[in-house]
């Protein structure tokens, strides 16, 4: 059996052929719901909800799991051995729309969109007609409009 096996201290994968009767022992990944604080440029920080634990972690390690996340929301911070490997935002965010050209009637083709810039200053598309101060909900997965958010 040819399987591809991620390192989860390195993120290195590598290809792997196995025979059907080999049994591989399982990861235990910790999964942990923690508070995004705030980034002093190289490091984010994160705090446990209910132990007040704080916890720094580098900018290359969190590349761009948080495009889409305002500070002092939770996400899951993933770690192996006591190790962080990962963060997992919440699948679907409401966002505040800081930047974009104006809607104006008229404006009905069917699927155009525009650039617009969140508060988070991630950058994505929307309909034509979504103005500037406009909430939105975003699949943090794919970085897709879904609608406005519900007021």
């Amino acid at each position: 059996m040819r399987t591809k096996i991620k390192n989860l201290k390195t993120g290195a994968v590598l290809e792997k052929t196995f025979r059907p009767t080999e049994k591989m022992p399982r990861a235990h990944i910790e999964r942990q719901d923690m508070e995004y604080l705030y980034n002093d440029g190289d490091l984010f920080h994160f705090m446990n909800s209910e132990t007040y634990e704080q916890i720094a972690i580098n900018a290359d390690e969190v590349g761009d799991a948080l495009e889409f996340v305002k500070e002092n929301e939770v996400v899951k911070i993933l770690s192996y051995d006591g190790q962080v490997f990962g963060i997992e935002p919440p699948l679907f965010v409401e966002l505040k729309i800081t930047e974009t050209e104006p809607g104006f009637a008229g404006n009905t083709a069917q699927g155009a969109t525009k650039p617009a810039i969140l508060e988070t200053g991630a950058q994505i598309q929307v309909p034509l007609f979504i103005n500037q101060d406009e909430v939105v909900k975003i699949d943090t997965r794919t970085g897709e409009y879904l609608g406005r958010a519900n007021s």
